[in-house]
């Protein structure tokens, strides 16, 4: 029969990123995450998040880390565009939507960038995928490219466009989506004229 320490390092194994509140719920104490990062098993990434250490990070690992901590945070704007791969962008800040007025989560050591947002913005067009063995919520792309017109101040109109233009190229979302959004976002009479000049 495997100790508690063995079984709280084969979970670490499986899911790779844990938090001390992960093995609470499975009945084992908390402590035997301390004692697996002082033999080496397991490395911590920022306060209250642990890693394998043999762990092999994919190009979307910050992604995983940061949902992991902030696990009711949605992934917006350029990180959303760069789950999707249609943006030329690169940022260092992992760009999470919280609910306006949302106390920010604390994430030290982990570059977060918060969006607020409220309503039917923030509730409309989240999906749920699975990055490096965590659940990520994160927005679909219609709804991701008319948040970025919506926030084009912050990101910049030329991002907005390409992302619009890439999705469009490459027959990603359907029009009718990319309506739905600009609408839930109100940024129809924004986005109209690039629609119709890429369509």
């Amino acid at each position: 029969m495997k100790t508690k320490m063995e079984k709280a390092l084969d979970i670490v194994r499986e899911r790779q990123i844990i938090r001390p509140k992960d093995l609470d719920e499975l009945g084992i104490p908390r402590k035997y995450l301390e004692r697996l990062a002082k033999k080496g098993f397991v490395k911590r990434i920022s306060r209250g998040l642990y890693e394998y250490a043999e762990r092999q990070p994919t190009e979307k690992a910050t992604i995983a880390e940061v949902c992991k901590k902030i696990p009711h945070g949605i992934v917006c704007l350029l990180s959303a565009l760069q789950i999707y791969q249609v943006t030329t962008q690169q940022s260092h800040d992992v760009w999470i939507a919280l609910e306006s007025y949302a106390r920010r989560p604390k994430a030290k050591g982990l570059p977060v960038r918060y969006i607020h947002m409220s309503g039917h913005a923030l509730t409309e067009g989240v999906a749920i995928i699975e990055i490096e063995q965590v659940q990520v919520r994160v927005y679909n792309l219609a709804k991701t490219v008319a948040d970025c017109f919506k926030f084009r101040s912050i990101v910049g109109l030329d991002v907005a466009i390409e992302a619009l233009r890439e999705c469009r190229r490459k027959k990603l979302v359907r029009s009718d989506d990319l309506w739905r959004y600009a609408k839930i976002c109100r940024v129809s009479k924004v986005m109209r004229p690039y629609l119709e000049a890429i369509q």
